[in-house]
């Protein structure tokens, strides 16, 4: 469904995937005002799918869950870090269609 819904994986690099799924961190930032940073934009149906990819993630591939209890001892709320969990199986998705890989469990 994301291979569908993203066509682009695969052909941009992290950040700019990151930007277009709609996971990105945008800041509000205006002269010297330091604004707070914020998820917006992107296509919101791949971000939806994406979400629940997260969940299904966070509680069955090892890497996934481990970098979500990483965030969550050092303070994160759940839903930052399911968002930061969400970039990076996207940026993982990403590299895999890149360099035509299959997923590895270490």
């Amino acid at each position: 469904m994301i291979i569908s819904k993203l066509p682009e994986l695969g052909k941009l690099n992290r950040g700019q995937i990151a930007k277009l799924a709609g996971v990105a961190p945008i800041n509000r930032d205006s002269g010297t005002k330091e604004g707070k940073r914020f998820i917006s934009g992107g296509r919101s149906y791949v971000c939806r799918i994406l979400y629940m990819a997260t969940l299904s993630a966070i509680r069955y591939n090892a890497t996934i869950r481990a970098f979500y209890h990483q965030l969550k001892s050092r303070g994160k709320l759940s839903k930052v870090a399911i968002v930061a969990c969400m970039r990076k199986l996207l940026t993982i998705l990403n590299l895999m269609v890149k360099t035509d890989q299959v997923w590895q469990t270490k």
